[in-house]
């Protein structure tokens, strides 16, 4: 290996150049002007020639500078031959909101030379993706376990696959994809051209590139480390109570807009639920929640609709927030490699951003490692006092008072009588006076105002921040923010009459020292809150003997709830049933489906959802799980064993540890019990009955 091409040595960036000035066809110059690109990014200008010429690459950039663009310009405008209807290049991705999203980026940048993208990932219908590969796309982007999937299937030909690019490679690895990854290759052709790109290069990653790429050039432009040590860093050192804590600090710090990262999906929900109860605008995200609803959250994330998004690692993966001030982790993370990846989600684009921490006695290793590792040394701030907080509240009614009067031009006569109160020697006992006249009793209000900071939405972005080091954009940027705008109900996909049925309950959560001012605090903390309440409460009521109520039952619903039939026919209802089902996989276990779907192995988490409406629905609790071997297909095949149930009669199938629930309609409970008692599942018979509700309002079947 030369000194030229050894890792971790960085690859001075180019003087900014524009795109027309770049030896690209026209075509795609005039998409890169349509999407807004007016001049390369450093990674970007590196990268054309070198992939070009087919060489090798390692590419080391930091989250956010434009790596896909980097890959996605020479492949669309190089090395694809645009006339040849087979698929000639694979981009592996670690999740599949990054591969929707690389997918829609290829997808710009070849809209005039007619080159076809297709996104590839599980938890969505195989057949569409195989009528898609076989329609001739000619890029396939996916996810490691449903590409290998394809490969072992035979329906994606690896013999013209020509080119492969390996993005956020280190992610793939850290989630543990390296025996997929390894898999794949094996199917590829030997004299494939490689780029790789990664945010950090970890020992894994060079010895993955030393092995299997021919010679390859490693151009280090920047790591998530680099963007980390242009941002502030603060810590927090608690020793109990941190939910406590985040709230303090919230209050005190009051982030325009934050990703909050935990690192359990269990504490995405409940953090996301606490926040949410103290009148937040915030949501979580993580694999538990179906693809429609991870796919509301993250459009509203996109968009700015949403102030705090709760999420693990894994699941804000892909999500490209354009002004992210603050990262916040309620967890520290387990490597200092993940504090640099979540940290570079803010400070993007030559913008300012702040990364705070939340340690415990048990992340000091951790942190220890981080300062060693990246030199990061953050600065150790205390948790704020009783009157930090007091300031914050008087902060917040000193904004409502201003924000009352500045719709109205004051009359003269008023002015000047405020001028003279002014020089008076009492002014601050009239003033005083004053305002207890005016705001009344002041827990309401002060409680008032601050619900009305907690639930503002995100400040849009402006543009003109941006940095000598940020993309440099025309008029026609497709990542302009939206407008600041306090009416999101149309945007949340709630209704009022779903805010009416959990607002009862919500009040019973919160208990608040002043229940008068809480219908306020429920309307300032937006629409999002009734579906999060509504969440909030299944999940808590998920206990092996107690299941959700029919009424209350989550039912997905929608296109992701349908799949595509399989490539053979089944002899019976039960496998005809099976044909149309299709996994909601989880963010990181996008495993190979061999064979049949009936083949799927089980996820940490296997949900399987059919429409059927709340109020058709009964939830069945089955004492069996995953531990025995169980899945979600085998009580599809009990349940349709006969002629009593059909598929169209099943919902949701939730599967746990040592239980499951499943969601029936109610006309076939008896046949559904029936079919189920005694049936086996798994390496178990099988005992049903119908789900208890802890509340006691709700009276069982």
């Amino acid at each position: 290996m030369t000194e030229e091409t050894a890792p971790n040595t960085p690859t001075p960036p180019p003087a900014p150049t524009a795109f027309n000035d770049m030896p690209l066809s026209d075509d795609v110059k005039q998409a890169l002007a349509d999407m807004g690109y007016t001049h390369a990014a450093p990674v970007q200008q590196a990268v054309l020639d070198p992939a070009s010429r087919r060489i090798d690459l390692v590419v080391q950039a930091r989250t956010g500078t434009g790596k896909t663009a980097a890959f996605g310009i020479p492949l669309v405008d190089q090395l694809v031959k645009r006339t040849v209807a087979a698929a000639q290049a694979l981009v592996l991705t670690p999740t599949r909101e990054l591969a929707l999203q690389v997918s829609r980026e290829i997808d710009l940048i070849g809209a005039r030379r007619g080159v076809r993208t297709v996104a590839v990932y599980g938890g969505a219908p195989i057949q569409r993706q195989i009528d898609a590969i076989r329609g001739g796309a000619q890029i396939v982007v996916g996810t490691p376990g449903r590409v290998l999937d394809h490969l072992k299937r035979r329906t994606l030909d690896p013999k013209p696959l020509r080119h492969l690019v390996l993005d956020e490679a280190d992610e793939m690895l850290s989630m543990g994809f390296e025996k997929e990854l390894h898999a794949i290759l094996e199917f590829l052709p030997s004299d494939r051209h490689t780029m790789l790109f990664s945010a950090t290069l970890p020992p894994d990653i060079v010895r993955i590139a030393t092995e299997r790429l021919r010679d390859p050039q490693f151009l280090t432009l920047s790591g998530d480390h680099i963007g980390a040590l242009d941002i502030l860093h603060f810590v927090y050192f608690i020793a109990q109570d941190k939910a406590a804590a985040l709230t303090r600090v919230l209050e005190v710090e009051d982030p325009e807009s934050a990703i909050i990262f935990c690192n359990t999906r269990d504490e995405t929900e409940r953090v996301a639920g606490m926040l949410s109860r103290a009148g937040f605008d915030a949501d979580w995200l993580n694999g538990d929640l179906p693809q429609s609803e991870r796919e509301q959250v993250m459009r509203r994330s996109k968009e700015g609709k949403l102030r705090f998004l709760v999420a693990t690692d894994v699941a804000a993966r892909g999500i490209d927030i354009s002004h992210l001030t603050h990262v916040i982790n309620h967890d520290f993370p387990e490597s200092a490699e993940m504090y640099v990846h979540r940290t570079g989600r803010t400070g993007r684009m030559g913008r300012t951003g702040t990364a705070i921490s939340l340690v415990t006695p048990q992340d000091i290793g951790n942190l220890y490692i981080l300062r060693l590792t990246y030199k990061i040394r953050p600065v150790e701030k205390q948790i704020p006092t009783a009157g930090e907080l007091k300031t914050r509240a008087e902060a917040d009614l000193l904004e409502m008072i201003a924000q009352g009067v500045a719709s109205s031009p004051q009359h003269p006569d008023d002015l000047a009588l405020a001028r003279r109160l002014l020089t008076h020697d009492r002014c601050e006992d009239i003033v005083a006076g004053l305002l207890r006249s005016h705001l009344g009793d002041r827990p309401r209000a002060v409680e008032e105002a601050s619900a009305a900071r907690r639930a503002r939405p995100p400040r849009p972005a402006d543009e003109s921040d941006v940095g000598q080091h940020g993309l440099a954009r025309g008029a026609k940027s497709r990542h302009r923010p939206p407008a600041r705008s306090r009416a999101r109900q149309a945007d949340s996909g709630t209704d009022a009459a779903a805010q009416a049925v959990v607002e009862p309950h919500a009040r019973e959560e919160s208990a608040p020292a002043t229940s008068e001012a809480q219908p306020e605090r429920e309307r300032a903390a937006g629409p999002g809150l009734p579906r999060l309440r509504e969440r909030m409460r299944a999940r808590e009521r998920r206990d092996p003997r107690v299941g959700l109520p029919p009424d209350e039952a989550p039912i997905a619903s929608g296109p992701e709830a349908s799949a595509a039939p399989p490539e053979r026919g089944f002899p019976n209802e039960a496998e005809s049933a099976l044909a149309d089902w299709q996994p909601q996989a989880e963010d990181n276990d996008d495993q190979p489906i061999l064979g049949t779907p009936a083949d799927e192995p089980a996820s940490s988490e296997d949900n399987v959802a059919w429409d059927i409406g709340p109020e058709d629905a009964v939830e069945l609790f089955v004492n069996v799980g995953r531990r025995e071997g169980a899945r979600p297909g085998d009580f599809v095949r009990a349940l349709c064993a006969g002629d009593a149930v059909t598929r169209e009669d099943i919902g949701r199938i939730r599967m746990r540890d040592r239980h499951s629930f499943v969601i029936v309609r109610r006309y076939v409970l008896d046949n559904a019990l029936s079919a189920l008692n005694g049936a086996r599942i798994g390496n178990r018979t099988a005992s049903a009955e119908i789900a208890r509700s802890r509340d006691p309002n709700v009276t069982s079947e």
